[in-house]
């Protein structure tokens, strides 16, 4: 590539840059000598999987990985004993050792799902940030003032209204800046939520006489229901461990609109290639549905295989454009009166929900679909039998009693 394809292939879908022009000198400095970048990437293993959220980041490291660039996989294994304050309103209880270290390990086997192995630096900080002693830390705590550290909108707003700032907290902006002086990181990568976090590092290395880290971060990616962030305690994700069934169905759940954020940060296809995919479907020329049988194909192939995929869209074909389900799947005969009840009747009597209020629950996250097509309170009822799914549940067919 050249340095413009460079600088465009690793900055595409990125928020922040801080700042553009060091990343091209030091582009330009690494294809002059022959000396890759290092990129530090820090993971808090703070749940047990990962979703397509978090391979947002991910795919960013390969990106680098790509170009030949060295990129160290951090495991906050010292960090996460403090926690994140980033985005709480309280004090984020820590974890346990034994937690860090389970999480961890499953962590590893997930990221390499689109990583490659042998191009990643596996690395724990608490290699670095125990044997800091208490000396190491007053000296490292010296370097940073609390009226920096008041700069972060967090730790404002809570000052602010009077909750607690634990003293601890302060700490993991600086033990996550001294990841980066440790490794003399040329870039950091990070959500936009870790702008802050990411900015120490790069304000903490000259006094190490480093040269300051490039910053950049990726926007955080909406779940299935096109609202909230993807999390897997709002039901609106996707895991990287899904079934290839599983995963393409919850896919071809996001919006017409949604899907075109999923395509720049969770495919390889470049933003020209995008905006003209995007263009013939706003033309006419191309159905929405197509475009999302696509995208879900890609990333299904991303974190199984090519077969696997492909197996998966043809279900989802057999399923909802055919309304044909395997010959051992349910089926649930509705009476007169069941039949014309309101969905979340509906799903509590197709046993895909526990009561009338998970199944709004489930409806409102955007879990719930009806031939494929997302399901809101107060949608008609289909003339004819149809399938109905919700969430990890599987799906029913759906057929009205008629009398004898």
């Amino acid at each position: 590539m050249t340095l413009d394809e460079q600088v465009a292939y690793l900055t595409k879908g990125c928020v922040d840059v801080v700042r553009a022009s060091e990343l091209r000198t030091k582009l330009e400095r690494s294809t002059r000598t022959g000396q890759p970048l290092v990129v530090k990437v820090g993971f808090d293993p703070t749940a047990p999987d990962l979703h397509l959220g978090h391979t947002v980041l991910i795919r960013k490291m390969k990106h680098f990985q790509d170009l030949g660039h060295t990129v160290n996989y951090v495991v906050g294994s010292f960090t996460a004993l403090i926690g994140d304050p980033t985005g709480r309103s309280r004090t984020r209880p820590p974890l346990t050792i034994g937690e860090i270290a389970q999480n961890a390990e499953t962590y590893k086997t997930q990221i390499f799902k689109l990583l490659d192995p042998s191009k990643t630096v596996t690395r724990f900080n608490s290699e670095w940030l125990e044997p800091l002693g208490s000396s190491g830390w007053v000296k490292l705590a010296a370097k940073y003032n609390v009226a920096q550290m008041l700069e972060r909108r967090d730790f404002k707003t809570r000052y602010e209204a009077g909750k607690p700032i634990a003293i601890h907290e302060f700490l993991y902006p600086l033990a996550q800046a001294y990841d980066s002086v440790f490794l003399k990181a040329d870039v950091e990568l990070g959500g936009t939520d870790q702008l802050f976090n990411l900015n120490v590092g790069r304000d903490l290395m000259p006094a190490y006489d480093l040269e300051p880290q490039i910053v950049m971060t990726t926007p955080l990616l909406e779940g299935l229901d096109g609202v909230e962030k993807m999390s897997k305690s709002l039901d609106n994700y996707v895991g990287v461990t899904d079934a290839p069934s599983e995963m393409f169905g919850k896919l071809m759940s996001v919006s017409d609109e949604l899907m075109w954020k999923y395509y720049l940060l969770l495919t390889d296809l470049s933003s020209e290639e995008i905006s003209q995919k995007r263009e013939r479907v706003a033309s006419g020329e191309s159905h929405p549905k197509l475009a999302k049988v696509d995208l879900a194909t890609r990333i299904v192939a991303a974190f199984h295989d090519v077969t696997a995929a492909a197996t998966a869209a043809e279900e989802f074909d057999l399923r909802f454009a055919r309304k044909q389900l395997p010959a051992d799947a349910r089926i649930v005969e509705l009476s007169p009166e069941e039949w014309s009840s309101p969905l979340e009747r509906r799903l509590v009597r197709c046993g895909l929900a526990e009561s009338s209020s998970d199944a709004r629950r489930k409806i409102a996250q955007g879990g719930v679909r009806i031939d494929g097509e997302k399901a809101v309170v107060g949608d008609p009822v289909p003339n004819d039998e149809y399938i109905l799914q919700a969430g990890k549940l599987g799906a029913v067919k759906v057929t009205r009693h008629r009398a004898q």
